[in-house]
Order: structure tokens, then sequence, then C-alpha cells
């Protein structure tokens, strides 16, 4: 949770942003089997469905997304947002208001009761898709949902299709979720292929400079400083106390005077930079000149957010920045928002696993390859002058493709530069003869394109695998089997990039990765 420097405090309404998702559809057979009279949170979504024509799985997804389906027993998140559907109330966005003018529940109802709170989510719902022009034909069709998803984010441009991707990847996956009182919620994932409209033209692929494994999407000038006035000695772990897209929407918000460098999705660790490392963050008051803030995904009484891909994606980032800043990597200068001076905030709270989390940076160095020497955490940009591992790799991939780099030697001299230009234009790319994401997912990516599904095993899947690990910006492990984790990173990118979330790596699937998409 990120706190403006005090020489810029001024009162807001709320802090982080809402909504982020994890939807899971039905296309007309009902996900769960019949359900139990006494599970009151699925007759919820049921009736909340019904009564307003929306999908009962898009519904459950979207709390689920969310919350976790957990409405904190009334009490507001960041963005002043409440229940299991994290209506808002805040300057910039109403939802919960706009709830209460639809359904006719009192505020206080849809703040603290759950299937008042369910209703109005509804009801929003619907509203949006009213006001797109959905007819009931086009409400029988998951995909004709997605604008209207996209706008409960309460953003817009790339942050509303980041939260909109985010799901109908989910949506595509299902899901099999425990609610705090034990009642299990499922979703079924089937394919599914959102109408985009407008939002198909959104740039969400821009990569950050800083990182490069990030995306890039700048905060609000309001809500940062340029430069620094102390040099970087420190990185501050938070958590958002809301969702990857919420967040992201609220940094671009200039009434909301917070931000951090970086924000990190808890599903499969993809990160998002707001706020370039040599400007100033608002995220920890008096350390904010010399700190980078890492905001992660979710709430700190719910350690259900605190994934595996988070924690490794987000540890292969604070390795990396400690290398480039020569930042200690140990506790007293990896710490969290309740450990800088001058803040009384509790996150990462009692759930974060500080053992854990500093093994895996101790054990990363965000750019040490695998014993293979291709398979890296993080595919940074190389270009001419750059000196490592990275390069080497580039190298011996350029060579084997019949790009002549020279000898794999490490060092990104003219050779390797030509052999990298001559790769880019024949592979349709920009020949700046820069090794960036889509130069590297295409190089990683590159030979046979026979298809590969959930239970293939080999080299196949060791390129695929490294392909999305560049693709995506977050670390798929590379380990040469298709298992659960790599069929989630691949529908993630095949929703992000319009092709058929089927979780295969077809002909399509390779020809993207393949054109460095």
């Amino acid at each position: 949770m990120p706190t403006r420097a005090a020489a810029h405090t001024k009162a807001r309404a709320s802090v982080l942003a809402a909504l982020t998702a994890t939807v899971l559809a039905a296309t007309g057979t009902p996900a769960l089997a019949s359900t139990d009279p006494g599970h009151p949170m699925n007759r919820a979504f049921e009736r909340a469905a019904a009564q307003y024509d929306v999908p009962r799985d898009l519904l459950a997804a979207v709390g689920y997304g969310e919350t976790r389906l957990d409405g904190h027993s009334g009490r507001p998140s960041q963005a002043n947002g409440f229940g299991v559907m994290h209506l808002v109330s805040n300057p910039e966005n109403r939802t919960l208001e706009r709830a209460a003018g639809l359904t006719g529940e009192p505020l206080a109802a849809l703040r603290t009761d759950t299937a008042a709170n369910i209703l109005g989510g509804a009801a929003v719902l619907r509203g949006y898709a009213d006001k797109l022009g959905l007819d009931a034909r086009d409400r029988d069709d998951l995909g004709a949902w997605y604008p209207a998803v996209a706008r409960y984010g309460g953003s817009e441009g790339p942050a509303a299709a980041l939260y909109a991707d985010t799901v109908y990847t989910f949506l595509a996956d299902g899901l099999d979720a425990v609610t705090p009182d034990g009642e299990h919620v499922s979703v079924t994932g089937r394919p599914v292929s959102p109408h985009k409209g407008a939002l198909t033209a959104a740039d969400t692929s821009t990569r950050s400079a800083d990182y490069p494994s990030a995306l890039w999407v700048p905060a609000d000038p309001n809500n940062f400083a340029t430069g620094r006035t102390a040099a970087i000695d420190k990185v501050v772990i938070h958590v958002t106390q809301g969702s990857y897209a919420g967040s992201i929407s609220w940094f671009q918000d200039p009434a909301s005077e917070v931000s951090s460098h970086y924000v990190v999705r808890s599903s499969d660790g993809q990160i998002t930079q707001m706020v370039r490392d040599s400007d100033t963050a608002y995220h920890a008051r008096s350390a904010n000149a010399s700190a980078l803030g890492i905001e992660h995904e979710g709430f700190i009484d719910d350690p259900s957010w605190f994934t595996d891909s988070m924690y490794r994606s987000s540890a292969a980032l604070t390795a990396y920045l400690c290398g480039r800043y020569g930042i200690p990597k140990d506790r007293a200068h990896i710490i969290g928002h309740s450990e800088a001076p001058g803040n009384d905030h509790t996150d990462p709270g009692p759930y974060w696993d500080w053992t854990r989390y500093m093994e895996l940076v101790a054990g990363s160095t965000g750019g040490s390859p695998g014993a293979d020497g291709l398979s890296f955490a993080a595919y940074a940009t190389q270009r001419s002058g750059s000196t490592n591992t990275q390069v080497t790799a580039v190298q011996t991939l350029l060579n084997a493709q019949g790009y002549p780099a020279g000898e794999a030697d490490g060092s990104f001299g003219p050779a390797t530069q030509a052999a990298v230009t001559a790769f880019q234009a024949a592979h349709g790319l920009e020949s700046d003869g820069v090794v960036g994401a889509r130069t590297w997912t295409a190089l990683l990516s590159a030979g046979d394109t026979s298809a590969l599904a959930e239970g293939a095993s080999g080299d196949g899947v060791k390129r695929l695998q490294r392909a999305l690990t560049a693709a995506l910006g977050s670390t798929v492990g590379v380990d040469g089997s298709f298992g659960p984790a790599t069929a989630t990173a691949l529908r993630g990118y095949q929703t992000g990039r319009g092709l058929t979330a089927d979780g295969i790596a077809g002909p399509d699937t390779w020809a993207a990765l393949q054109a460095g998409r």
C-alpha cells in the first residue's frame, strides 16, 4: 500500500484501486453441479444472474478476481470498495452508489450483506451491457461481455484491457474456490473468444526500459516526482489491498497522489512498471527518495493471493534491482512497507513469507541462466556493448538458426548486431539490432512447430516455456514438462494476443510466438 511523501500529502478518499479479475464463463451449460440449498453464496450468484440476465459464471469470476470471494466483513478496501463484488465509493468510481440506484438496496446492505452486494455487482454489469447496446442474444454470448467487464474495472485504455484480459484468462482456466465460510464455488474452464471492440487497439505490450520483462503503463505525473534527491539503497515490499489492474488504474488517476514503481500480479507473476527507477514514486513517505517500491496484488489477511508465481517473479525483479543498483540482498535493505521509517501501514502483513522470499532473492540474480545456458527467470534487453550471459544465449540462438553472430563469448559486438538485424528483418520485426522482448520471443520460439498440449515433454516444451517467459514478462519454469502452470501461462498469452485460449501450442500460437507477438 503506497503513501505519498509528507510534503505531498493531501486529503483523498481512497488509495488503491479496485477490481482485477478472474472470470470464468458460462456458454449455456451451468458450470456448477446442482447447488446445495445450504450454499448461500452460490444461491446469491444464481439469483443475481437470473434477475439481471448476467452469466452466472461471469459474475462469480469477477467476484473471485476482486476479493477471492471474501467480503472482509464489510470492511472497505483501500479504494473504499466493499463486499465480494468490490462495489466502490470514491470520487472517481461510484459503483456502490450506482448499485443502490439500480437495485433499490440500501448502501449499508450493499456494503455488508453478501447477497445484496452480489446483486449490486450484477446490476452494475447489466447496466454497462445496456449502455453498450447488448440485447438478449448478445447477453447469451460470454465473449460479448468483454467491454462491460472492462468498464467494471473502472479504468480506460491499456489498463482496462489488462483488467478484462485477466478476467478472460481465468474464464478460460476455470475456478474451484473455497470461501472464508468453507463454501465451494466452482466454474468450469472453456475456450473463450472475447469481443474486444475498441479495446483491441489498446497497447498492452509496451515494455519497461528499466526491467524489460515488465510491461510499461505510466502513472499520472501528479502521482510521482521526476528525479531523486537520494541514491537508491532499498526495495520496499507492499501489498495493494486491491487488485492488479485496479492498482494500475489508481496510479494513473491524478486524484490518487500515490504510486509505486512496479506492480506484480498474483495469478502468474506478471509485472507492470509505472514509475521509472530514476523517479520518485509516492509509496513510503520518508523512504520515497531512496527506495524502489514493489506492489503485490492481494490483501494482507488472505495468504491465497501470495502465489508461487508471484513470489518467484517478484524475487527475480528484486534480485535484478539489487544487482543493478548495488543494494545488498538482506532484510536491512529489502523491507516491508511497515518497516519503512515514518509509516503507519502494516503490509505486507503476517502471511508474507519473508524466509522463502529472501531465499528466492538470494538464489536469483534476475539474469542467471539455467543449466542449458538459455533459460532465465527474465530476459533483459541486450544491445551493442552489452556483456553478460544473456548475450551468450543470443549468440547461441542466432548461430543455431543460421545467422552468424560470431563466437558465443557474451560480448555484443558488430557481428552480433548484424546477425540480430538480419534475424529481425527476416521475421518482420523492427530491424534496430536490439534484442528486446519481441526479438527474444521470436529467437526463443524458433524451430519445430508441432502441436504441444498438457502432458507433453521434451525440448519443444522448453522452447515454449522460454518463449512464454519472454513474451509475458513473468517467469515460466523451464523444466520441459507441460503441466498446469505452463497451460495457464499459455492461455494467458493466447488471450492477450487474441488467439483461441485453448492452452494448446498449435500452428497459430507458434506463428504468433515466432513473429515476436
